[in-house]
């Protein structure tokens, strides 16, 4: 099994900055990719960025050049720092990691851009 655990969110002004992060736990070889999703009300789930083994990465285009995921492998550890934040990047953020076999969501992390 495999546990995660976000922290980070929280409210923050237009503008602004956050780091969120997912440590995982548990059974956690055989990584294929971990990511970042989110889901505001009354909106489906999207995808915000992704970080693949190989450290290739993928953003949703309304997030590039303020959005950088990355990893930290010693620590088990996927980060996503939030710059230049907005109003419409209020969501709850939900950490994802894929196996080879399996795939495990977080509980997920609130993150309110309001004035």
């Amino acid at each position: 099994q495999v546990q995660l655990v976000e922290s980070g969110g929280g409210l923050v002004q237009p503008g602004g900055s956050l780091r969120l992060s997912c440590a995982a736990s548990g059974s956690i070889s055989s990584i294929l990719a971990m990511g970042w999703y989110r889901q505001a009300p009354g909106k489906q789930r999207e995808l915000v960025a992704t970080i693949t083994s190989g450290d290739r990465t993928n953003y949703l285009d309304s997030v590039k050049g303020r959005f950088t995921i990355s990893r930290d492998n010693a620590k088990n550890t996927v980060y996503l720092q939030m710059n230049s934040l907005k109003p419409e990047d209020t969501a709850v953020y939900y950490c994802r990691l894929q196996r080879v076999v399996g795939d495990y969501w977080g509980r997920g992390t609130q993150v309110t851009v309001s004035s």
